[in-house]
C-alpha cells in the first residue's frame, strides 16, 4: 500500500492541534472554576517545584473554593451580614463594618482565588481612619453562590450590586472602591461598563490585558506564550460566554474620571510595572501612582507600614 507523505503529516499535525486544543480547554476550565474540594495547587507558578510544576501541566490546578475561616469579630470589630442578587441572578454575601461617624464607606473587593476574610487588616486600618467599611465575596467565593470566577468580567456585576448595597446602608457618606488584584480589574469594569460612579477609587496590582497575564502564567509554568495563552484565553472565552480578549483594563480606564489611587510591588512577577503604569496613564481623573520596591503580587498593606499614610 502506497503511503503519502503528506497526508501523514497533515494528520500529524491535525492530531496535534486537537490535543493542544483539548489540553487548554481542561486548563482554561480548571483555572476558573471551583472545586469541592481536595489538595489546592498552587496559583504562584514561581512557588512550584519542577515535579509540581510538571504535574500540573498534566492535570491542570486545583482550585478549591475560597471560604471565610474569620469574620470581622476575630479584629474586634461589628459586623452585619447582607445578601444582595445582582443583575445576572447571583447572589452574594457581604459584611458591613459600621463606623459611629465615618467620614466615608469603602467597598473591598479581594482578588482571585481568595475572599473577603483576607481583607481584614485593611478593614481595620480603614476604620481606625475614619471609614464604614463593606467586603465582598465575589461570585464562586465564600459566602457567595456560584462555582466559577472570570477574572474580573462578570465580577463587574457584582461590584455594581455592592455598590448600590453601601450606598443603602451609608447614603449620606462618599463611596470609595478598593481592590486588589482582579478585584481592581473588576471595579474598573464596573465603572466603564455598569455605570458605577464613585467618589474614587484605590486599585492595588492591576493588570492591562487579560491575554497579556495569561501570558506571564504559561511562560512562568515553562510553556511557550504563544500559542497556549491565546488558547486559554479563547477556551476560557468560550466555556463562560465571553469575549477574554476584549477584556482589558486598560481601555477600561480610559472611562474613569473619579480620583485614583494605584499601588503596585515592584517585584510583582505577575503584573509588570508597565502594564500597571498603562492602566494608570489611561485613567482621566485625578491619579497617584505608589510603587513598592520590595512589593511581590500581593497586599501591599501588609509587606509596607507606611501603606496607611499613603492610602
Amino acid at each position: 500500500m502506497r503511503t503519502h507523505p503528506w497526508r501523514t503529516f497533515s494528520l500529524a499535525l491535525f492530531a496535534a492541534f486537537a490535543v493542544l486544543n483539548a489540553w487548554t480547554f481542561r486548563h482554561a476550565w480548571a483555572m476558573t472554576h471551583f472545586s469541592t474540594g481536595g489538595r489546592p495547587s498552587t496559583i504562584r507558578p514561581e512557588e512550584m517545584s519542577v515535579f509540581g510544576r510538571a504535574k500540573v501541566l498534566l492535570t491542570g490546578i486545583n482550585l478549591p473554593r475560597p471560604v471565610n475561616e474569620k469574620s470581622p469579630a476575630d479584629i474586634e470589630l461589628s459586623f452585619e451580614t447582607h445578601r444582595v442578587k445582582t443583575a445576572d441572578g447571583v447572589e452574594l454575601e457581604a459584611w458591613h463594618v459600621p463606623h459611629p461617624d465615618p467620614r466615608a464607606v469603602v467597598v473591598m473587593f479581594h482578588g482571585y482565588g481568595s475572599s473577603k476574610a483576607k481583607l481584614l487588616n485593611e478593614v481595620r486600618a480603614f476604620h481606625d481612619l475614619g471609614c464604614a467599611v463593606v467586603l465582598v465575596d465575589f461570585r464562586g467565593s465564600g459566602g457567595s453562590s456560584g462555582t466559577a470566577t472570570t477574572l474580573g468580567v462578570f465580577e463587574a456585576a457584582d461590584v455594581a450590586s455592592a455598590f448600590r448595597l453601601a450606598a443603602s446602608l451609608d447614603s449620606n457618606c462618599p463611596c470609595v472602591l478598593s481592590g486588589r488584584s482582579m478585584g481592581s480589574v473588576a471595579i474598573l469594569r464596573a465603572i466603564a461598563r455598569e455605570g458605577v460612579v464613585p467618589a474614587g477609587i484605590i486599585i492595588e496590582c492591576p493588570f492591562d490585558r487579560l491575554l497579556g497575564t495569561v501570558e506571564h502564567r504559561s511562560t512562568a509554568m515553562g510553556l511557550p506564550s504563544f500559542p497556549c495563552a491565546e488558547l486559554l484565553v479563547f477556551w476560557g472565552g468560550v466555556q463562560h460566554g465571553m469575549n477574554g480578549f476584549a477584556h482589558n483594563p486598560v481601555e477600561y480606564a480610559a472611562r474613569v474620571d473619579c480620583p485614583a489611587l494605584v499601588m503596585h510591588g515592584q517585584q510583582d512577577k505577575r503584573v509588570s510595572v508597565s502594564e500597571v503604569q498603562a492602566v494608570c496613564d489611561a485613567l482621566v481623573g485625578q491619579k497617584r501612582l505608589e510603587i513598592f520596591p520590595d512589593v511581590g503580587h500581593e497586599s501591599c498593606y501588609r509587606t509596607r507600614p507606611d501603606w496607611r499614610r499613603r492610602a
